[in-house]
């Protein structure tokens, strides 16, 4: 049988499809693109907010319109929260944030005419963490191993600890295993995933620290860049730096989750540090990795923010001075505290200060880049871009380089001027 995946939202779903395209192959199952004619499409689905439902509703649309005598199963947080609503749209197969392997098997039921059920537990019940196969998209560079699952933080923004459950973590030897492999297969850069890595251990015997499943994955795949999902900034101290310094192969990239550079802000985002302690961190990681590029998350026009507090974020943000931001305007998400809360901002104030915090990321991100100018920085090449071949130096940033024949190589590239969406590069 052959199958076709579309995938929204973080990399936690991108590297659970990547292990459900696996499962597929080793039952005998052919993987092909999603446009492609196939038997059954997988739709893995992304509920961070209600912009977010809207896209998984309108690619199941789609997937039923193009392909009216396929199956189509959805698996993923939307389908975790609003399984009512998948009938009216056509699916077929309904999963949700777990049981992947019965998923699947559902899914092949149904392509045999049987009769299929629903995959769905209670995620608040979820306390053993979910074993998937490590892997990476065919023809990649970059793999990632997942190492926790679910979060307890309960921001009022986000629907989902609701979706994911508790914490669980993956046992460190299961995550070294997985690395290892990844290394034999030949990637050269590893990517440690989880809704939120920071928690990883509190449900382990001992409750280790991040710090010792960072290590032992560095130190387990010596030949392989390690790079950090997205990191909870009170995790940062001087014994975290200290340990962290003293590994050769972590990248020195960090993306430190912020949301607002307003305290009152935070405090109604229900985020569990202030500014001060954010900036801590981040003078932390500057002191300890000189150069290192820090990214961030920044959501405008929360409910109740003032114009004053938006002046509060956009000055704290440029103290910061981070490599690169995503930037979101607040999206209501029905089933979360911040959608009943009072002082909902109209569109267009969310567009006006998303237009101006984009417009301060851009600058910081052209300075950083600037800054590189002259400095030379192995790139781990991945694929060609018109006349050039692209990669990423180990701070994340993006190298366009005239070459060939240069995938799944690391190079020393010269940095030239910032260009595009990253820098122009010269190999030495």
């Amino acid at each position: 049988m052959t199958f076709g995946f579309y995938t929204l939202g973080c990399k936690v779903n991108q590297y659970e499809t990547q292990a459900m395209e696996q499962l597929l192959r080793e039952m005998g199952h052919e993987i092909r693109a999603f446009q492609e004619p196939c038997d059954g499409y997988i739709i893995n689905t992304c509920s961070v907010t209600a912009v977010a439902d809207r896209k998984n509703r309108t690619i199941i649309r789609r997937c039923r319109r193009e392909h009216p005598q396929s199956i189509i199963g959805v698996c993923g947080c939307y389908s975790q929260h609003e399984a009512g609503a998948l009938e009216p749209l056509g699916v077929d197969v309904v999963g949700g944030s777990s049981q992947r392997q019965e998923f699947l098997e559902q899914m092949i039921l149904a392509l045999e005419k049987k009769q299929p059920h629903p995959v769905l537990d209670n995620p608040m019940g979820r306390r053993s963490f979910e074993v998937l196969p490590a892997g990476g998209l065919e023809g990649r560079t970059r793999a990632m191993v997942k190492v926790q699952d679910g979060c307890v933080n309960f921001c009022t923004y986000c629907i989902i600890p609701y979706t994911r459950g508790p914490v669980r973590s993956a046992p460190l030897s299961l995550a070294v295993e997985q690395a290892k492999e990844l290394q034999g297969q030949g990637y050269r850069e590893l990517v440690i995933t989880g809704i939120e890595i920071a928690s990883w251990g509190v449900d382990l015997p001992g409750k280790p620290p991040v710090t010792e499943l960072i290590e032992g994955i560095c130190r387990a795949v010596p030949e392989m860049r390690v790079r950090l999902g997205s990191l909870e900034p009170r995790i940062v101290t001087e014994d975290f730096c200290r340990r962290l310094q003293a590994l050769p192969n972590l990248c020195p990239q960090f993306h430190l989750s912020l949301q607002s550079g307003c305290d009152t802000v935070l405090q109604r985002m229900h985020r569990k540090y202030d500014t001060a302690r954010y900036l801590q961190s981040v003078n932390l990681l500057k002191a300890h990795f000189p150069g290192c590029a820090i990214t961030t998350d920044l959501i405008v026009a929360f409910p109740g923010e003032t114009a004053a507090e938006f002046a509060q974020s956009l000055a704290f943000i440029q103290e910061c001075g981070f490599a690169d931001m995503h930037i979101f305007p607040y999206s209501r998400r029905p089933g979360t505290p911040a959608d009943k809360m009072p002082g909902q901002l109209p569109n267009a104030v969310k567009e006006e200060r998303s237009r101006e915090a984009i417009q301060v990321a851009e600058e910081m991100s052209l300075a950083y880049r600037k800054a590189m100018e002259g400095t030379v920085m192995p790139v781990l090449f991945e694929e060609a871009e018109g006349e050039y071949y692209t990669g990423h130096a180990p701070n994340y940033v993006k190298f366009y380089v005239p070459g060939e024949d240069l995938h799944n190589t690391i190079r020393q590239v010269l940095v030239a001027a910032p260009y595009r969406d990253g820098v122009l590069g010269e190999l030495l």
